[in-house]
């Protein structure tokens, strides 16, 4: 009885899933750096009560953060993560420092399994 997993991987999946892992590492970091702009900006609004801080980073933060969900998606189904993993990876965008992690460890798993 044959699977998709046990099946060799062709030339051009392994490109489509070295592509994606691209995509999803340069949004992880981007969207991470973002939020911490963010985190910077309410810190300095709601505790320094800065007055004059920029309201127009929390779009630029929404609008990377809707691309990394579109683009991890596009990887979660490239590699078949189960939902549990998919999920976890697209709440990490949200978390202070926790994008970094998780695009290092994700990525680690993608190459190990893939090998790109």
């Amino acid at each position: 009885m044959s699977t998709a997993a046990q099946k060799p991987m062709t030339t051009d999946r392994k490109k489509k899933i070295g592509s994606a892992l691209l995509r999803y590492r340069v949004l992880a970091y981007v969207t991470g750096i973002w939020l911490l702009v963010l985190t910077g900006e309410m810190v300095a609004k709601y505790i320094f009560k800065v007055e004059n801080v920029p309201s127009w980073i929390a779009v630029v933060h929404g609008w990377v953060y809707l691309v990394y969900l579109i683009l991890t998606v596009d990887l979660a189904i490239k590699v078949r993560w189960p939902a549990g993993r998919t999920i976890g990876t697209l709440l990490a965008g949200t978390i202070p420092f926790l994008s970094f992690f998780v695009e290092h460890w994700r990525t680690a798993q993608v190459k190990r399994d893939f090998g790109v």
